[in-house]
């Protein structure tokens, strides 16, 4: 089967620049490789095709070849094969680190992290309102005092950089078409050897221990907000970084309070005569207040009433949101005497008065409408 052009394998003109070639091969190489398609055949066919255009293309003199000469260029001894095959790999190298990285075994840039920490933390929701602080104590590893982190039996003896990965802490091997990067056995990924070891650390740096701190968690935040502590994660042995530790935030309940956002809702039961006949209720606030509420005269159960700024803060502002007054309408029990003739008189006075109960009105029009036109009695 005849090659693709390579300026067509590529998707480039023949008129584009090296960063243009970089740019388009990255693309296929990452969107086709192996690690990404196991099992796919024509993926890791079309990558093995942007690998050898990419190496052609990207060297000058391979691409002049193969602009006079085409794919003739490379084959059987033509003028541009120089005596071995048209695609050797060796042009990889370059952007090997970033697609490694991708993939989750490149090298890292800079110094060496600790591990990040993951911990949990529920506060109350007054709590999540004013801001507070929360004590904490995290299961970590910590630098060893012994050392004092150098991981040496000799605190003046300095780790040296590994002879076998040259402090990269992974080394490459070419396996076939492939180049794999594993973690350097010499070292065991830490870059740095040490001659004579901590006997407390055994040349690791650092030890287990369990560590108290003081989280700020500030106004506003809401369930699940994450807050990142940097350097306050496991430290990471000679020569690196401690990582990070982040604190997740969970919200318990409120007995008389719901959040939505930065919206509060509160529940609020009303006796039938306050809803019938109007009401000021006090009602209460996140912030410890009250507020006094005006209950108009015929309020439903399921009506809200609004209260601007009275709701939960605003996370980095000195804004609040608003609060809603939930109506629910109680129907008294273990009524007396007094008050089921009251009742009952009321009852005899609502019957016929259609403007007293408009929504039970309504709704039993529609019922007789509905067994009209049924036919049923």
């Amino acid at each position: 089967m005849a090659k693709q052009d390579f300026y067509a394998t590529l998707g480039v003109a023949r008129e584009a620049d090296g960063d243009a070639l970089k740019k388009a091969y990255r693309k296929l190489a990452m969107q086709y490789h192996p690690d990404r398609n196991p099992g796919d055949a024509s993926a890791e066919a079309k990558f093995k095709e942007a690998n050898e255009a990419y190496d052609i293309l990207k060297d000058e003199q391979k691409r002049a070849a193969y602009d006079r000469f085409g794919h003739a260029a490379f084959e059987n001894g033509g003028p541009g094969a120089g005596g071995g095959q048209g695609f050797d790999g060796g042009g990889l190298g370059d952007i090997f680190d970033q697609m490694f990285s991708q993939f989750g075994g490149g090298q890292r840039r800079g110094p060496r992290t600790g591990n990040d920490i993951r911990a949990q933390v529920d506060i109350e929701m007054i709590d999540a309102f004013n801001g507070t602080k929360v004590p904490l104590r995290v299961p970590t590893r910590v630098a060893c005092e012994a050392c004092t982190g150098t991981g040496s039996e000799n605190k003046d003896q300095t780790a040296t950089t590994c002879a076998g990965c040259n402090g990269a802490g992974k080394v490459r091997a070419q396996q076939g078409f492939f180049l794999v990067e594993r973690t350097c056995p010499t070292c065991g990924g830490s870059g740095r050897t040490i001659r004579n070891p901590c006997k407390i650390c055994r040349g690791a740096g650092t030890v287990q221990r369990e560590r108290s701190l003081n989280v700020a968690i500030p106004a506003g935040v809401d369930d699940g907000t994450r807050i990142r502590m940097t350097g306050e994660g496991e430290a990471g042995g000679p020569g690196s970084v401690p990582g990070d530790l982040y604190v997740h935030i969970g919200i318990k309940p409120h007995p008389i309070f719901q959040r939505d956002g930065n919206n509060i809702f509160c529940r609020v039961p009303l006796r039938m005569s306050q809803a019938a006949l109007g009401a000021d209720i006090d009602v209460p606030s996140i912030d410890g207040s009250k507020s006094r509420v005006k209950i108009p005269a015929g309020t439903q159960t399921g009506e809200q009433l609004r209260l601007r700024g009275k709701g939960f803060s605003v996370l980095r502002s000195p804004q609040r949101g608003d609060m809603f007054i939930q109506v629910v309408v109680e129907t008294p029990q273990h009524l007396t005497k007094k008050q089921r003739e009251l009742l009952e008189e009321f009852e005899k006075e609502a019957v016929g008065h259609k403007k007293g109960s408009p929504d039970s009105e309504g709704f039993f029009a529609k019922v007789r409408d509905f067994f009209d036109s049924s036919g049923r009695a």
